[in-house]
């Protein structure tokens, strides 16, 4: 069945986007004559470019891993999967034109690494400076981006190879299974140097072994929420009819899962520091516990607390009502974790969720669902000629 976007979807992404920049041209209005605007319009850019590139990446990451593991049961969903991870040439062309911006502004009061003064003045950062520096930012920064586009485009191509020539679809099968098993390595080490680069590196005297692996996480549990949600609407549209309570769940399974890997690294990563109490490493828990209380504790209270209270059963997981609400609230929990990772470090004890915050946000969301949404339409739902669909046809747990 051949997916068009609904014109009330169409709308409701539409008002989003004009809300949005409603919302952002008033926050800035509001803001007129405060020093820090443009910091906060910097900063607002990093956080949801790298927050929906992240998702984008993270759908590009649950399909590899499904190549790599030859799992069958996704094989109904994977057109769903490969629509969010259609998001990452837009979610790449987002983060690079905020890491543009803030190259040319010498990092905008966001990298202070990329400011000379700062350089010259703080040994600090001046220690770190053979790797924090901008040509090898940049040399990184572009290897990320290609290799992830690389891999994207492989898969795309070869799905679109599977069906439409049946007598290829085992040897694009077994590619397939190859490039995901090598796409993993590749992650395993980017995912992590790319968030020192691109959020660590904001508090540049601050350092955690653990960071990488705690923002990939919530990448992943964010990304968890979007297919749940996405599959969920299709089903209510009354696509996807294989589509049963067992693929549901499954989709529930993974997002009560990464909520709480998400969960047990920041409780892991928060203890250790605290327990060790080395000035460059509680710097960072100091400034977001002394004047973030109530977002540092609430999001991670919302992170983990929902899941764990309402998505614990069986049945939880199977319920589209219950899944869809958690999952909302998830998602806007992650979001505020990325905005806690960013803010604090480039504008300080005065940082808040104003409404130029939120009208990027909602601008961002709406540009995302429309994408999304759309990539649907490039492609059947169903993937016709996938060597496990039988398999994923009668899945049954």
């Amino acid at each position: 069945m051949e997916f068009q976007v609904s014109n009330k979807a169409k709308m409701l992404t539409t008002v989003l986007m004009a809300v949005g920049i409603v919302f952002t041209l008033v926050g800035v209005v509001m803001a007129m004559g405060d020093h820090q605007l443009g910091t906060k319009i910097y900063s607002n850019m990093l956080v949801n470019s790298f927050f929906f590139f992240g998702i984008g990446l993270g759908a590009l990451f649950f399909l590899a891993l499904q190549y790599a593991t030859e799992t069958g049961w996704y094989a109904v969903i994977k057109r769903v999967i490969e629509a969010v991870a259609g998001f990452l040439p837009f979610g790449i062309g987002m983060m690079l034109v905020t890491l543009l911006t803030l190259s040319f502004t010498h990092g905008g009061h966001v990298y202070m690494w990329m400011d000379p003064d700062t350089v010259a003045h703080d040994s600090l950062v001046s220690g770190k400076s053979a790797y924090l520096n901008q040509a090898f930012f940049w040399i990184r920064t572009i290897a990320y981006m290609a290799i992830y586009f690389i891999f994207w485009r492989g898969f795309k191509n070869r799905s679109i190879q599977q069906d439409q020539n049946a007598d290829m679809a085992i040897d694009l099968h077994f590619k397939n299974y190859r490039k995901g098993a090598a796409f993993l390595v590749f992650f395993a080490y980017f995912s992590s140097t790319s968030s020192w680069d691109w959020i660590m590196s904001i508090d540049t005297h601050w350092f955690s072994t653990l960071f990488g692996w705690y923002t990939f996480a919530g990448t992943w549990c964010s990304t968890m929420i979007v297919l749940v949600t996405l599959t969920l609407y299709l089903k209510k549209k009354g696509y996807l009819p294989k589509v049963n309570e067992s693929h549901i769940h499954d989709l529930g399974k993974w997002t009560f899962a990464t909520s709480f890997l998400w969960s047990y690294l920041w409780f892991s990563q928060f203890m250790l520091i605290w327990y060790a109490n080395i000035p460059e490493e509680v710097t960072y828990y100091l400034t977001r516990r002394d004047n973030f209380t109530f977002l540092y504790f609430g999001m991670f209270f919302i992170n983990f607390a929902f899941p764990m209270l309402i998505l614990m059963s069986r049945d939880a997981k199977r319920h589209a009502g219950i899944l869809t609400f958690v999952g909302l609230i998830i998602f806007a929990g992650h979001w505020l974790d990325v905005w806690v990772m960013v803010m604090p470090g480039t504008i300080g004890p005065k940082a808040s969720v104003g409404l130029l915050d939120l009208g990027m946000a909602v601008l961002c969301l709406g540009f995302f669902v429309r994408v999304v949404l759309t990539n649907l339409t490039k492609a059947p739902l169903v993937a016709v000629n996938h060597p496990f669909l039988d398999e994923s046809l009668h899945h049954d747990i």
